[in-house]
């Protein structure tokens, strides 16, 4: 009975355009239109910046070594025009002004300081706010600087490796497949998180309140059916909604992986694909679904209570940000799975998840929050079962 109802409530809630929508077209279309699009802008304010002449504006009066280096930079770093000022505020009202991009000032007294081999300051003036522009000044400033030890050395009558000692290597030990489960740990399940609960928001709406506006769910209780077999029946639709939503926003984000072009960076690539395999599928949806059922049970009594759709609308969309906006803890560094964070529901899943993409997740911390949540699941179904209960809830 529990299966037909099931049944006969999925294959109206599949005829609901807005639900599909939902449940298929979003998050199949959201990872690839992101992504590509992403990438496309990166690459266009790149390509951009790099390519636009730099003015570059300096004083008259200007040690002219600076001037002849600062030509001598080669065109590969991006094209560059020279402009002469009289003064310093003039220089910087011009960069303000955005009539030139990067200013160089030099101390006053830069050649009594090149004279005593002191330490000269340089500074460069530019709108940090703009693409390219502070990284075109660190290039050029690290060229001025390579060109200013090289001199002060031939003078000295030294060589580099006099002057430096040591040499500090640093080796990272954490494995590319660890580096990408910290900087994709908390992406990732945020998405799936959000979608689960958006997949079983109109569904969920729907069959109760939806049921009620169109005075079909009196009809459905006359039926000699237990009051909660028809609930759970329409609670494994809620759920199967929210589920299948979360797995089109995977396959989603494995198409757009698939698509996007990744040949410059095969090992990034093969990294992907040793995270995206079945036992991390199964063993993410595992987490993945007390928590879409603790979803549907916090949805449930909300649609049940509420006497319209816009009612019911208006109360879930608000509980929506209450609910994903924790599994942003995943983006926060420093915040892991342990004794504390396990029993905070949604954080619990979000850092297993982060640390299941890393391959650092113990099988002790896994079943402990998959019984948390599993134990959560079981509390909403029950305040759920006791609000479709309530004959002043279903006749409101």
């Amino acid at each position: 009975m529990i299966f037909r109802i099931f049944r006969k409530e999925l294959l109206d809630t599949l005829r609901d355009r807005r639900t599909l929508m939902t449940m298929l077209v979003i998050p199949i279309l959201v990872f690839p239109i992101t992504l590509n699009v992403f990438m496309e802008i990166s690459t266009s304010f790149q390509e951009n910046a790099s390519a636009k002449t730099m003015k570059i504006g300096v004083l008259g009066d200007i040690n002219k070594r600076y001037i002849k280096q600062l030509e001598q930079i080669p065109a590969a770093v991006g094209p560059k025009k020279i402009i002469y000022f009289k003064d310093s505020l003039t220089l910087a009202n011009a960069v303000t002004s955005d009539k030139i991009q990067l200013g160089l000032l030099t101390p006053k007294n830069e050649k009594e300081l090149s004279a005593a081999q002191q330490t000269i300051t340089l500074t460069w003036l530019l709108d940090a706010s703009e693409v390219g522009r502070a990284e075109r000044a660190e290039l050029y400033a690290a060229s001025l600087k390579a060109n200013a030890e090289t001199e002060r050395l031939q003078k000295l009558g030294l060589r580099p490796e006099q002057i430096r000692p040591l040499v500090v290597n640093t080796v990272n030990c954490a494995s590319d497949k660890k580096m990408v489960g910290q900087l994709a740990g908390g992406f990732l399940p945020y998405i799936f998180i959000a979608f689960g609960f958006i997949g079983c928001m109109y569904p969920a709406i729907d069959l109760f309140t939806g049921e009620k506006e169109r005075g079909t769910i009196e009809t459905l209780l006359t039926v000699p059916v237990l009051r909660w077999k028809i609930l759970i029946g329409k609670m494994l639709v809620v759920v199967s909604s929210g589920m299948l939503a979360a797995s089109c926003a995977l396959l989603g984000l494995f198409v757009s992986i698939e698509f996007l072009d990744l040949a410059d960076n095969k090992e990034l690539l093969e990294v992907i694909h040793s995270i995206l395999t079945p036992y991390f599928i199964l063993s993410m949806f595992a987490l993945l679904l007390p928590l879409v059922i603790f979803f549907a049970g916090l949805m449930i009594p909300i649609a049940i209570y509420a006497k319209s759709f816009k009612e019911a609308q208006s109360i879930i969309t608000p509980l929506n940000i209450v609910v994903v906006l924790p599994s942003m803890v995943g983006f926060f560094p420093g915040v892991a799975l342990d004794m504390n964070t396990v029993f905070i529901p949604v954080i619990n899943v979000v850092l297993a998840t982060k640390e299941l993409i890393a391959g650092t997740l113990s099988w002790t911390y896994f079943l402990s929050v998959f019984g948390i949540m599993c134990s959560l699941a079981f509390v909403a179904i029950a305040v759920s079962y006791k609000q479709f209960g309530k004959e002043a809830n279903i006749l409101n």
